[in-house]
């Protein structure tokens, strides 16, 4: 396995944020933004899953794979995440955790999860888990559209912003 920044170093860049990214789910098009955003900004970032994935060669891009298990990546996610820092992830207990450390969530789909709205998906996600399990097909979600591509682009545009001290 492959290591990352280990937790509790000292970030020496001048963002004090690092994005990590729940990657076993993540879409290969909003990682290529996120590629983009860590070159441009110099934001390190860490993809973080338990199969091998391909990140361009850079200074401030890693992968970190951990062993297969149900959450390991979530778990190691929460463990190295610092207050300030930045989660691409779709999962809701995920986003749920990083909002209580003081971090960022945000989804591949552009939505950013906050204090204000993490109780109410939390709950929608309860409930369509004891639909499923009740038998009843609740679907899946469509396709990522260019419109959730946009609305990705904009709040970590604007995050990455806040986070430098230029907005």
């Amino acid at each position: 396995m492959q290591q990352a920044e280990p937790a509790g170093t000292t970030r020496t860049v001048w963002y004090s944020m690092h994005i990590w990214v729940d990657a076993d789910a993540c879409p290969l098009v909003i990682k290529e933004i996120l590629f983009r955003a860590a070159q441009r900004t110099k934001v390190p970032l860490t993809l973080v899953a338990n199969q091998a994935l391909s990140v361009p060669p850079s200074p401030v891009i890693k992968m970190l794979q951990v062993a297969s298990g149900f959450d390991v990546a979530d778990n190691e996610i929460v463990k190295r995440l610092e207050a300030g820092d930045l989660v691409i992830t779709s999962d809701i207990p995920l986003a749920a955790e990083v909002i209580a450390k003081g971090g960022d969530a945000l989804s591949p789909r552009g939505e950013l999860y906050t204090k204000d709205n993490i109780g109410a998906r939390l709950n929608m996600r309860d409930f369509l888990d004891t639909m499923r399990s009740s038998g009843v097909d609740t679907g899946g979600p469509p396709a990522l559209s260019q419109g959730n591509r946009k609305d990705f682009a904009a709040h970590l545009d604007k995050l990455l912003m806040l986070r430098a001290g230029k907005q």
